[in-house]
């Protein structure tokens, strides 16, 4: 069965599923999945998690859609293959409609052009469906915090995507693209190594507001919306930290 240890839960609609709990540090999900066992299953395994509140699940992108636009989601935990709209369709329209909802992708899906698309949409995060509890919960919280999370065989499919692809990585002096600096350079192949701003910071022996300085400058050059759009970018022009 899906998502690890599954327990059964009972059978929830999405306009009965708001939860009456409320906490300015609760991240407040919503579940966007076609399969009720398992829209159920993570339901319980969600409210299980301390700071973690389940106010809305949906059956298709376009419910999704509808139910985040209410504003009580912090997080759409989105699966791809869905009726009606699709899970990356879902998650380019809420970047446009919702952009403080943060959208995780989980799913059975790990070909190049489900994550590529997926990320490219806009989303924070990328796993699979055998994701431990622990996983899917670090990948919300950094979601909320803006950072992206990627499940590790997703990250090895970026990074040889990126190695076969032919890509003008370098201008022709050899420098970076998008006259990003070298410093910039630096912190923009931390962020694909999946860093938050603390560890970049401690890394580089700068701030974290130097950091965040460095990543708007690199978000602003490159013409990426948000990190995870800044990790493809990273990887398909082979940008990577000096060993």
């Amino acid at each position: 069965m899906p998502y690890g240890v599954m327990r059964e839960a009972s059978t929830r609609d999405a306009h009965h599923a708001m939860s009456d709990r409320s906490s300015a540090d609760t991240i407040r999900i919503l579940i966007a999945d076609d399969q009720p066992i398992t829209r159920d299953g993570l339901t319980t395994i969600l409210e299980s998690m301390e700071g973690v509140t389940v106010v809305g699940v949906a059956s298709n992108g376009a419910e999704a859609i509808a139910l985040a636009e209410r504003g009580e989601a912090d997080v759409v935990l989105m699966d791809l293959r869905m009726p009606q709209v699709d899970g990356v369709e879902a998650t380019r329209r809420l970047a446009v409609s919702s952009p403080e909802t943060a959208v995780v992708v989980l799913t059975t899906y790990t070909d190049d052009e489900s994550i590529l698309k997926a990320l490219g949409a806009g989303a924070h995060g990328y796993l699979t469906k055998d994701a431990t509890a622990q996983d899917i919960h670090r990948a919300l919280q950094a979601a909320v915090a803006g950072q992206a999370v990627l499940d590790r065989e997703v990250q090895a499919r970026l990074v040889e995507h990126a190695t076969v692809t032919e890509h003008a990585a370098s201008t022709p002096t050899g420098g970076l693209p998008d006259e990003l600096s070298a410093r910039e350079g630096e912190v923009l192949a931390l962020i694909a190594e999946g860093l938050s701003n603390a560890e970049i910071g401690e890394r580089l022996f700068i701030s974290r507001t130097t950091v965040k300085t460095h990543i708007n400058q690199i978000l602003r050059k490159t013409g990426c919306r948000d990190r995870p759009q800044a990790i493809l970018y990273a990887l398909q022009n082979k940008i990577s930290a000096p060993q």
